[in-house]
C-alpha cells in the first residue's frame, strides 16, 4: 500500500473529509502532484476539463475575460480548496482560468477517478451537492452586489471576505498579497477608483497598508459601509 504523504491541507479538503477511510489509498495512488511557479497558469478558460485540482500549498486566483483586455476575478483559493469544478458541466470546458499567486502545489484527480469516487462514496456526493448550492448562492450574491452596491461598499465587502477566507497574519494584515490591479478586478472597478477608495479608508483609519498587504482596523465600520441598512 502506498504511504500516505498528503499534507494536512489536503486531508482537510472536502474530498478527504467525506470519503470512506478505505478509499483514501485509492486517491493517494490515483492523484497526480503538480507544481506551479508564481504567475503560472494552472488551467485556462476554454480548456477541455480532464479533472479537478485540490490546492496543497499556495494561493490561486480564479478569473475570466471581461471585454477584450480586462479580466474579472471571480474568487481566490487557498490550501485545501477545490478548483476547476466549474467546468464539470455539460460541455466539459473550463469557464475560467486559474493562476498561481505564489509557488503552488496541487493534487490533480482525473474526471474518471472523481466520478468513480463520487459513485462509491454517498457522503461525498451529498457534501458536493451542498457545496455547489453554497457556491451558487455566493455567486448570486456577488452578481447582485456588482449590480447594486456602490464601489466603496464592494471594496469594503471584499476586504472582509478576504480576511475571513485567508485569516490574519502575525502583523495584523490579511494573509494574502494582492496587487491593486487584482483587487480592482475582484471588485469590478478601475485601478484609479480602487486606489482612491483605499486612501479614503486609510485616512479614516478603517484599514492600514504595508506594501501589498492590507489590514482591517475597524471591521464593524467596514461592514456598515458595505451594508448601510444594517445599522
Amino acid at each position: 500500500m502506498k504511504k500516505d504523504v498528503s499534507p494536512p491541507s489536503l486531508k482537510n479538503s472536502i474530498l478527504y473529509k467525506y470519503i470512506l477511510p478505505e478509499w483514501e489509498p485509492v486517491i493517494e495512488a490515483g492523484k497526480e502532484r503538480r507544481f506551479f511557479k508564481k504567475g503560472a497558469v494552472i488551467f485556462r478558460e476554454g480548456d477541455a476539463v480532464k479533472g479537478i485540482f485540490f490546492l496543497e500549498t499556495g494561493k490561486v486566483k480564479i478569473h475570466q475575460h471581461w471585454g477584450r483586455e480586462k479580466e474579472l476575478i471571480i474568487g481566490f483559493a487557498k490550501p485545501g480548496d477545490m478548483i476547476g469544478y466549474r467546468g464539470l458541466g455539460k460541455d466539459k470546458l473550463q469557464h475560467s482560468s486559474a493562476t498561481a499567486l505564489e509557488p503552488t502545489e496541487v493534487a490533480f484527480i482525473t474526471t474518471r477517478l472523481l466520478e468513480t469516487t463520487i459513485t462509491l462514496n454517498p457522503r461525498l456526493s451529498y457534501a458536493l451537492i451542498n457545496f455547489y448550492a453554497n457556491e451558487l448562492q455566493l455567486t448570486e450574491t456577488r452578481m447582485r452586489n456588482m449590480a447594486l452596491m456602490e464601489v466603496k461598499g464592494r471594496i469594503a465587502e471584499n476586504l472582509l471576505l478576504l480576511s475571513h477566507q485567508f485569516g490574519i497574519n502575525t502583523k495584523g494584515f490579511i494573509n494574502i498579497t494582492l496587487t491593486k490591479q487584482d483587487l480592482a478586478a475582484y471588485t469590478g472597478t478601475t485601478y484609479e477608483t480602487l486606489s482612491r477608495t483605499l486612501q479614503e479608508l486609510k485616512a479614516g483609519k478603517l484599514i492600514k497598508t504595508e506594501g501589498k498587504y492590507i489590514g482591517i482596523l475597524k471591521e464593524k465600520e467596514l461592514f456598515y459601509i458595505a451594508h448601510p441598512y444594517h445599522k
